[in-house]
């Protein structure tokens, strides 16, 4: 095997361990999510809505790269963690060092692979990172409604984090407002899961 694809095939097998790392919330009632299924997940809402999001943004969106945002971004987990959003959101702090670990472990992970493919990870890592093209700020959308979703389709709640309506409004409006169709899939969630007993109201 010549050094090249030993890169890729080392990568590759670093990429499997992402089935291992655990989300904050369930997949099912018995069970977590892994990360692996939910950036699948993402990669599918964002195929499924991709004409709507066009349709929002009034020019073409590059769906190519949106999908790779979803498969990829996440991939630093395998060593920097899932911190919750809920510890993270109110602390800068925690904020800026999730970021540092995160950008230590795609500077050595994707700056591993060879040639363009090193410099593509990166970039795309980086651009979704930073949430200012309109690919990314959807993607990262997709990406804060998915737990709100889970947590619904689950049956899971809120209690674990002694969040109301209020709260997950803070948490989910900031990232969703850049699209209509994510905003309203959102208040279908919140609706039924206040109407199910799983979310308290806004207090």
């Amino acid at each position: 095997m010549g050094d090249e694809l030993r890169q890729i095939f080392d990568f590759i097998a670093f990429s499997a361990r992402l089935r291992e790392i655990e989300r904050h919330n369930n997949a099912t009632q018995q069970r977590k999510e892994s990360v692996a299924e939910h950036s699948w997940h993402l990669a599918l809402v964002c195929w499924v809505l991709h004409r709507e999001f066009e349709r929002e943004c009034g020019h073409a969106l590059d769906l190519e790269k949106m999908l790779k945002m979803c498969l990829m971004h996440d991939l630093v987990e395998i060593e920097a963690g899932d911190p919750s959003a809920w510890r993270t959101q109110d602390s800068a702090r925690r904020r800026e060092e999730k970021a540092r670990i995160e950008e230590e472990v795609a500077r050595r992970r994707y700056g591993a692979l060879p040639g363009e493919l090193g410099a593509e990870f990166l970039e795309v890592w980086r651009e979704h990172e930073e949430g200012v093209t309109p690919e990314a700020r959807l993607v990262r959308g997709v990406d804060r409604l998915n737990p709100a979703l889970m947590r619904c389709l689950t049956g899971q709640g809120w209690e674990d984090v002694g969040a109301d309506a209020g709260a997950l409004d803070r948490l989910q409006l900031p990232r969703l407002e850049v699209s209509e169709s994510l905003t309203a899939l959102y208040q279908e969630v919140r609706a039924a899961a206040i109407a199910q007993g799983l979310l308290a109201p806004a207090s």
